[in-house]
């Protein structure tokens, strides 16, 4: 029986903070194992610069429509939120 490679598709947001540093080495790893995999699966990444950061430049946490455009991905990699200058319940919950 032969197997169909599978591709999954992953949102990556690095956000703020160390989650830069942690999404970064988190998809070496993913990408490491795809290529160890004999084939078996891969990984597309669509990275979006969403998080405190995006905020202090646009008022916002992520695009007006970013759930929409994260719907058809297979898993959303999410790094961290927080910075000194935004107030928790905007970075936690401006998205919801």
């Amino acid at each position: 029986m032969t197997t169909v490679p599978r591709t999954f598709r992953i949102a990556a947001v690095p956000a703020d903070g160390v989650g830069r540093e942690v999404v970064a080495a988190g998809r070496a790893v993913l990408d490491a194992l795809a290529a160890d995999s004999g084939g078996a699966f891969a990984f597309e990444w669509e990275e979006f610069p969403w998080g405190c950061g995006y905020y202090e430049r646009t008022g916002r946490m992520m695009d007006e429509d970013g759930l929409d455009r994260l719907k058809d991905f297979d898993a959303v990699y999410f790094g961290s939120v927080g910075w000194p200058t935004v107030p928790d319940h905007i970075s936690l919950w401006a998205c919801a």
